[in-house]
């Protein structure tokens, strides 16, 4: 009678294990240089992998286009207030002017809406430049939603490559414990879960980034436009206390 090896790994069950790891170790040969070969990767995992695939594409797009949307130079340049109202006290604010202003950034468009509103009173001026603001923010705010909601779905993503190859694994036990099926069902469980990891921690971070430095941008827009609105209106105020006197 033949002697059994001892062990977890002499048993059936753990040469079945034992495949399984090495099934995993094959289907990803590393490169000359380290790492991993992604397509082998993707092969191991099968369809699972594509919508993290492409939940991955979109939020690279959405991340770069934000990064260049979102810069200070396109949003709040520096000394533009004190330019504005430089050419305002030289009484060089013309059409030409207030269309390369709105057109500059988007703190100029509501500092040109502020000056289009000059000679309404305060309310009215303050309520236009209020809706300015709500468009300016609402076009800092594009696409962070959808940034936001690749970073919730992507470990959603994941846990259902793991479900998958959970069920690879239950439906190789119940065919007669085939240890490559088996295999492959584990190696899809753990890339799935993997790389839905791997696509949401950057897209999360990249959306709460995204989002701190758009309230930023609006607490220094809203004090911006207020000091806009003092200067044409305390100004006004002035000339009529000098006229009356």
């Amino acid at each position: 009678m033949p002697e059994q090896s001892g062990g977890p790994f002499g048993s059936p069950r753990g040469r079945s294990v034992n495949c399984a790891f090495s099934y995993v170790a094959g289907r990803a040969r590393p490169f000359p240089f380290g790492g991993f070969i992604l397509f082998a990767i993707v092969q191991a995992i099968g369809w699972p992998i594509w919508p993290l695939i492409f939940a991955s594409v979109v939020a690279l797009a959405l991340i770069i286009e934000r990064s260049a949307a979102l810069r200070r130079t396109r949003v709040l340049p520096a000394n533009l207030l004190q330019d504005v109202l430089a050419l305002r006290t030289r009484r060089q604010i013309t059409a030409d002017v207030m269309a390369r202003l709105e057109r500059s950034s988007l703190l100029g468009f509501v500092l040109a809406a502020g000056l289009r509103s000059e000679r309404e009173p305060r309310e009215i001026a303050a309520g236009t430049i209020e809706v300015a603001g709500a468009r300016a923010a609402h076009e800092m705010s594009r696409y962070l939603t959808l940034l936001g909601s690749v970073g919730s779905i992507a470990p959603l993503l994941g846990l259902l490559g793991t479900v998958v190859g959970m069920i690879d694994i239950f439906a190789s036990q119940q065919a007669g414990s085939s240890p490559q099926q088996m295999a492959q069902g584990i190696s899809t469980a753990l890339y799935s879960t993997a790389f839905g990891i791997i696509v949401a921690v950057p897209s999360v971070l990249a959306y709460r980034h995204f989002r701190t430095r758009v309230d930023d941008f609006l607490v220094d827009m809203e004090q911006q436009s207020q000091q806009l609105v003092e200067a044409l209106y305390n100004e006004g105020s002035n000339m009529m206390k000098r006229s009356d006197g």
